[in-house]
């Protein structure tokens, strides 16, 4: 993977995030940026945008939110370890991903080992639902 790490230089947002593995693919990059789930340097803007070293990028994916630094720029994909070079994640931001990832797995945990089969009424109102969407 070849880093372009002058201060003059820059790449489309959705190209950075591609290369730097938040995104599968580019088109889902693009769509991520119009959708308003990225922001650089706190405003929403296109995926045309260019990104330059020492940006503030806020990404969401899901239910977690990423708060980066871009540290180096590439147009290229490569490996994972690469990638991770690309940007530094702030401790809180990491600290906020790794307290929902806690949560939301006991929230999982308990949905999981409660007594799954409803009881009479939750039956009936699953029924009432069924036909209210017919």
């Amino acid at each position: 993977m070849v880093a372009i790490t002058n201060e003059d230089s820059a790449i489309r947002l959705d190209k950075w995030l591609w290369a730097s593995r938040f995104f599968k693919t580019r088109t889902l990059a693009a769509a991520a940026v119009a959708g308003g789930k990225v922001k650089l340097n706190g405003e929403r803007v296109k995926a045309a945008k260019a990104v330059r070293v020492d940006d503030a990028l806020r990404i969401s994916l899901g239910p977690y939110e990423y708060a980066v630094r871009v540290l180096a720029l590439s147009g290229r994909r490569g490996p994972a370890s690469q990638a991770a070079k690309l940007y530094e994640e702030s401790a809180s931001s990491q600290a906020a991903r790794k307290a929902l990832a806690s949560r939301l797995a006991a929230e999982r945990h308990h949905a999981t080992h409660t007594n799954g089969r409803p009881n009479k009424k939750q039956r009936r109102q699953i029924i009432q639902l069924k036909k209210s969407r017919i």
